[in-house]
């Protein structure tokens, strides 16, 4: 026989990015107790929202294998003295393992006799073990942590509710002031608290008070509806996974929907346009056919489709407010030249034990002509690296990059070229940043290789001068 067993920890909206490694992380220190506390076990499914993280294992054994073992201890001289009495090792290891000295037996080992017990250890019920799972939820670790109310506890969010079923039996275990029982929430403004009747109703039940408990199910949903919104309008839509990710990571009852904000502001890069949808709202961005961004986003709503003209209208206020501003700083930034944005570079600190941003630009400039040298460069090629190294950084300072600080050598190449600077030279400022991991993308220019090495060069060198 059998059993079914749910877990759920109910929280306070715990942030996008933590929802899908927590759930990972509760799933497999779950196994590692199972498998420590020898209790075989089926497929364990996952479940997570911002408010909840729950385990169902199916098929859990009713209780533990029995075992039966023998336990070495010390060599029969030690054990027994020269009349055959027992010393006070033996009797001392044979209480240690709930036996007495009339149960041992002695085994030859490499011509040395050994004491040894026979143990048969039955095997405890599932229903004893299972209130040590407090320990694994005490256990998760988390990026960052809080405390609440009087207790010294710290844990991503608050705790707010516990589920413990057995089928439909409740395991007990208490956490702080919060008691395991079978009342899990739903919705935190469509729904209401569900009484579960056994671990195998979690999912429809809650599905039945606007939660979809199931990560994949959830994101399937925002994909279907997202495409339709596309079909409808005939707009071309990047499903980013990254932010796919995020959103499902945010909404318990998702709902898609499209908005639109004024044409004008399509004359802003759409590196701009993108980061303040993307990266800021959260929004998927829209092509027409032809692969042109338009004026529309989608969004998606943790609700139904109530009062849904309501939330559109209030997104579309708040990406205006977004793009008012870059459209002011794109504007205001074209008022200075980029020699003007590098002299402002003598202000900015590269770091306080170095030098300011200037100066790095200086010493990259030097490393850049040597490297030049030693790869070969062509005299266009070094004329372009010597420009390229002389305002590389010269963004930092505008007015956008300063709001969007992830737009730092976009907006550099961007600027360049409006300013009329050579391909070349705009193409090495985007690129000097790269790769900004392991396995980022790599420049695909010369010029833009040689800068970004020798940039790199210079921080590490100058790291290290100053210890």
């Amino acid at each position: 026989m059998t059993h079914d067993y749910l877990i759920e920890i109910g929280l306070e909206d715990m942030p996008a990015h933590v929802v899908t490694p927590s759930i990972n992380q509760f799933h497999d220190k779950t196994v590692a107790f199972l498998k420590a506390n020898h209790l075989e076990h089926g497929q364990i499914d996952r479940y997570a929202t911002p408010r909840r993280l729950a385990l169902l294992v199916h098929d859990l054994a009713a209780k533990q294998a029995d075992v039966e073992t023998d336990v070495k201890g010390p060599a029969k001289k030690i054990a027994q003295d020269a009349d055959g009495n027992w010393t006070k090792a033996a009797i001392g290891f044979s209480r240690g393992q709930g036996m007495t000295p009339d149960d041992i037996v002695f085994k030859t080992i490499k011509g040395v006799d050994y004491v040894y017990l026979h143990k048969a250890i039955k095997g405890k019920d599932a229903a004893e073990i299972l209130p040590g799972m407090l320990d694994v939820i005490k256990s998760l670790t988390f990026p960052t942590r809080m405390k609440w109310g009087a207790y010294d506890f710290e844990y991503i969010r608050p705790i707010h509710w516990l589920v413990s079923l057995l089928d439909d039996t409740v395991v007990p275990m208490k956490l702080l002031d919060v008691e395991a029982g079978r009342v899990t929430q739903g919705h935190r403004f469509l729904g209401k608290p569900v009484t579960l009747s056994d671990a195998d109703a979690y999912v429809a039940a809650l599905k039945d008070q606007f939660v979809i408990v199931e990560p994949a199910a959830r994101k399937q949903l925002i994909r279907e509806q997202i495409g339709q919104i596309a079909t409808d309008h005939q707009w071309q839509i990047e499903l980013d996974s990254d932010l796919l990710e995020e959103v499902n990571n945010l909404v318990e009852w998702p709902t898609a929907f499209a908005g639109t904000f004024d044409p004008k502001y399509l004359a802003i890069p759409e590196a701009v346009l993108i980061t303040s949808m993307k990266d800021n709202q959260r929004y998927f961005y829209a092509r027409d056919q032809a692969g042109k961004m338009v004026n529309a986003f989608i969004g998606v709503r943790n609700g139904n489709h109530d009062h849904l003209n309501n939330v559109i209208a209030g997104n579309e206020k708040v990406l205006t407010a977004r793009l008012e501003d870059a459209a002011f700083f794109y504007a205001e930034d074209q008022k200075r030249s980029i020699a003007e944005d590098v002299e402002r570079l003598k202000a900015v600190s590269f770091h306080d034990k170095i030098s300011s941003m200037y100066d790095k630009m200086a010493r990259t400039k030097v490393i850049a002509a040597l490297l030049a040298d030693q790869f070969g460069l062509t005299a266009d090629e070094k004329a372009d690296l010597d420009r390229a190294a002389s305002i590389y950084k010269f963004d930092l300072v505008t007015s956008m990059v300063g709001e969007f600080p992830e737009l730092q050598g976009i907006m550099g190449e961007h600027y360049a070229r409006l300013a009329g600077e050579k391909p070349a030279v705009a193409q090495a400022i985007a690129e000097h940043y790269e790769p900004i991991a392991a396995d980022g993308a790599l420049p695909q220019s010369l010029v833009g290789t040689v800068l970004a090495i020798a940039d790199k060069l210079d921080s590490l060198m100058s790291f290290f001068a100053v210890n």
